[in-house]
């Protein structure tokens, strides 16, 4: 005689199985937002912890440990009943099948979540790419401050005065939120923190030189605070050149379109980002940056039962294609969600509309720039609120107390605790 099947088991089996790829922004709101819904969830990501990208240059930049951006995926979502995590990595999708192939075995889908983020586009500059250093990831976060840390002990140890100055030039590439912060906290490390360490090193010897190509920093912002954004880093010790087009680095060389070359061993490049690189393997149709190209409810065209957003996908709105920012992300992974819920029902999907909160960019100690609807604010003020809604957005109570702890000790005694080379090999070769 067959065993009796439960009736729960006989209804999760009923039950649509909703599978999201991607335990970034826009896949756990969307994971979370389904907890209540008639449905099963399977979160695939290939790590097992969700990762605050906006913190990851402070990582970089010897601010906070690795371990104060991340947090379990399984802890976050422990009580969710619905829901199972899938450590794995995706390598295919069979949309007939409707079945994803992944490092761990096919897992099968009703509905389909790519929320797969997105990765650093070097836009082709191949010796970019080899030589320089990303910053998506915690690896690469480690090993810029790996970098960093290290050059300083090498240039200690180099009697050519030329070739130590090469290993003390930072070069920072891209005007947007990730090279304007970087730049500005690179810049304090290093005159705040690191003169004192390296007390025979001569200041004067250290550049970071923001580099931009266009005419503009933060370009999403007003004149105004763009504006004042250059002239404090400049106060920072920043040099910061527009109109500035990296075309080729080979470890110690930047090269520059108008032909001027900047002697640099350290090139952090933060001047674009592009889909992950699984999206383009898909045979979906692609926009700009290699992203899948969806409709207005968030669908990817000739596959309703698939939902694409964040970083992974594009739509244009009032003209102009969404940023790849983390508010769009966590906004669209809402929006996905409650869709598939309403597919469920037979209801009418809704189309996705975006509400911008503002823009805030940190230049540095007690400096900032926010743009929140018609007000603007620069200086303290905008650092202060800055602090808060970061504070407010990262993952975990621990966590929010870590990065506290860490802001306020760095703060108070002009420190950074976390000055560790950890890694024999500094530059990520993929």
């Amino acid at each position: 005689m067959l065993p009796a099947v439960r009736a729960d088991e006989a209804r999760d089996r009923e039950q649509p199985r909703v599978v999201i790829v991607g335990a970034g922004f826009g896949g756990l709101r969307a994971a979370r937002e389904l907890a209540a819904a008639p449905v099963r969830v399977t979160l695939v990501d290939q790590r097992n912890y969700h990762l605050f990208q906006p913190l990851l240059y402070q990582v970089a930049t010897s601010m906070l440990p690795p371990e104060s951006i991340a947090y379990p995926v399984r802890t976050i979502l422990r009580r969710q009943e619905n829901l199972e995590f899938r450590l794995a990595r995706v390598e295919s999708v069979d949309f007939d099948k409707r079945e994803l192939s992944t490092s761990e075995g096919a897992i099968g889908y009703d509905f389909l979540v790519l929320a797969v983020g997105g990765r650093t586009n070097f836009f082709g500059l191949e010796s970019v790419a080899q030589h320089g250093f990303g910053l998506k990831d915690l690896d690469e976060a480690v090993n810029i401050r790996n970098q960093i840390l290290r050059s300083f002990e090498l240039a200690l140890q180099e009697p050519n005065a030329e070739r130590r100055r090469a290993h003390l030039t930072f070069v920072v590439v891209g005007g947007g939120p990730t090279g304007v912060e970087s730049a500005g906290a690179l810049s304090e490390l290093v005159r705040v923190v690191l003169a004192k360490d390296f007390p025979t090193l001569e200041i004067k010897d250290v550049r970071v030189v923001l580099l931009e190509a266009t005419h503009s920093l933060l370009s999403a912002l007003p004149e105004k605070l763009r504006e004042a954004t250059a002239q404090r880093l400049w106060k920072k010790y920043v040099e910061v050149r527009f109109g500035a087009q990296v075309i080729e680095y080979d470890g110690e060389r930047v090269c520059l379109a108008g032909g001027e070359v900047i002697p640099a061993r350290t090139l952090i490049w933060a001047a674009g980002a592009r889909a992950a690189g699984i999206v383009e393997q898909l045979g979906l149709p692609l926009g700009p940056q290699g992203r899948v190209r969806i409709r207005d409810t968030l669908q990817v065209p000739g596959h309703d039962e698939v939902f694409a957003i964040g970083d992974a996908a594009v739509l244009v709105l009032d003209g102009q294609p969404l940023p790849m920012m983390a508010p769009v992300a966590m906004q669209q992974g809402l929006a996905a969600a409650r869709n598939i819920a309403r597919a469920i029902e037979g209801a009418p999907l809704e189309p996705f509309v975006y509400r911008n909160p503002g823009s805030l960019s940190t230049i540095g100690r007690n400096a900032a720039v926010a743009q929140l609807g018609r007000f603007a604010f620069t200086g303290f003020f905008a650092w202060l609120l800055w602090l808060a809604v970061h504070i407010a957005q990262l993952i975990g109570f621990r966590n929010k107390l870590l990065v506290l702890i860490e802001w306020a000790w760095s703060y108070f005694t002009y420190e950074r605790a976390v000055r560790l080379i950890t890694a024999d090999q500094v530059r990520k070769r993929d």
